[in-house]
């Protein structure tokens, strides 16, 4: 016999199926649907968003603050076209840290995505990421007096035209290694994060700004006041050239740490 709570609890059992749970999870970063309940949604996803904060904007400062993202652009503004130059290269410097992050943030959803909690193998990545970067730094603080001089791949940056400057600053943004970690490190972050699309897109915005702010700043500021800056962009360029390798070292080192205590704290 069949007693009526029985029978209420059979007929709900199904109502959550396990392909509607699997199309939940695939489809999750292209929808706006709650993670939780309406009492304590909000307040949940604003703890995750600033928690996210807290971690990519300290990353970005450190792209910004690299002699590697700041000197490229310096030297862009020497070019014979420098405000159009300077204005290409900082376009797609921006498109390049963007694309970048966001193939890490759709990696990382994919990989850790319907978790309530961002997946062990993500701390394990940030652990060993961040002990290679702390190594990193420490053997190019050892080897800093043998990078006294630029490379002439970055010299040739002054005589470039406006038309590939763009491509020049995307591509400078993909290549080089220190970007690449930290937009991996700050992909991670974002995608295990269990943020909504809108909560994750404002993630991935603040984070490419803070980052760019460093080239946004000098070229931005050469359109407006144009000449005018060309003595003191020279002696920062000229200071940033004779300290790029110490200034690299502590960058690397910080930044492992940074992601060394994230990925430790998530084991705990």
């Amino acid at each position: 016999m069949i007693y009526p709570a029985d029978e209420d609890t059979a007929w709900r059992e199904p109502a959550e199926p396990v392909v509607t749970r699997s199309v939940a999870v695939a489809i999750r970063f292209f929808s706006n649907d709650a993670r939780s309940a309406p009492q304590s949604g909000r307040a949940t996803v604003a703890d995750s968003w600033g928690s996210v904060l807290a971690e990519v904007v300290p990353l970005a400062l450190i792209i910004a603050a690299s002699p590697l993202s700041v000197i490229p652009a310096l030297l862009v503004l020497h070019t014979p076209r420098p405000r159009p130059a300077g204005l290409a290269f900082l376009a797609g410097w921006v498109v390049g840290l963007a694309a970048l992050t966001v193939v890490f943030v759709v990696l990382s959803d994919q990989l850790g995505g319907g978790l309530d909690r961002p997946p062990s193998w993500a701390s394990w990545l940030r652990i060993a990421l961040g002990a290679a970067l702390i190594v990193l730094g420490i053997w190019q603080w050892l080897t800093r007096h043998r990078s006294a001089h630029s490379p002439a791949w970055l010299r040739a940056i002054s005589s470039i035209t406006p038309a590939r400057a763009g491509g020049a600053g995307a591509l400078l943004a993909v290549i080089n290694p220190k970007v690449l970690f930290i937009c991996l490190a700050s992909g991670l972050e974002i995608g295990t994060a269990g943020l909504r699309t809108a909560g994750a897109w404002a993630a991935l915005v603040v984070f490419v700004l803070v980052a760019a702010s460093s080239v946004a700043v000098p070229v931005l500021g050469y359109a407006a006041a144009g000449d005018r800056l060309d003595e003191p962009l020279t002696r920062l360029k000229d200071w940033l050239e004779r300290h790029t390798a110490a200034l690299v070292a502590v960058i690397l080192a910080v930044i492992g740490l940074l992601v060394l205590y994230k990925g430790i704290h998530g084991l705990a």
